[in-house]
């Protein structure tokens, strides 16, 4: 495998990710995304909006996390490809390290300091929460899981679409 294509992807996977995560967080609808704050910003926040179900069993959560992973695993097919797999070891293996680099990006730097950071991020009503918003255990945990479950399913995903191409 090319690792200077792997670097291309990375960077580039990385943008178009902070986008779409941007774009995501600044949207007006907070149903597809409310899951992804702390207990105590939903709770302030479902003061004054409508409760909506942001367990993972809720039906938009598992819409939003079932489209995430195909989507990742459709990308990760295909930059693994350009980057040279062509085992169900070497897909596998891209697959679950882009997902721990995504996880991990996300994590420390999307997560912990632009959006702890930025209110331009905060949910209506909780813009007061600074401390809320700087609670680094609570992504820390979604990174270890369900993270490290979606990141082993992208990596199978990817691995079984590689060998079955090749």
């Amino acid at each position: 495998m090319d690792f200077k294509v792997i670097l291309i992807e990375v960077l580039i996977f990385a943008a178009l990710f902070t986008i779409a995560v941007f774009k995501g967080a600044t949207a007006k609808d907070t149903v597809g995304k409310i899951h992804n704050y702390p207990e105590d910003i939903q709770e302030e926040y479902f003061k004054t909006h409508p409760r909506v179900d942001t367990s993972y069993r809720s039906k938009s959560v598992l819409l939003t996390k079932g489209l995430g992973l195909i989507v990742f695993a459709a990308i990760f097919i295909l930059c693994a490809h350009l980057a040279g797999a062509r085992t169900f070891a070497q897909g596998f293996w891209f697959g679950v390290g882009m997902m721990v680099f995504l996880g991990c990006y996300d994590t420390f730097f999307l997560d912990w300091v632009l959006f702890a950071n930025m209110k331009i991020f905060r949910l209506e009503g909780t813009e007061h929460m600074d401390e809320a918003y700087h609670q680094k255990w609570f992504h820390l945990k979604g990174i270890l899981f369900p993270g490290s479950l979606f990141g082993l399913i992208v990596g199978l995903i990817t691995g079984l679409i590689t060998m079955w191409i090749h």
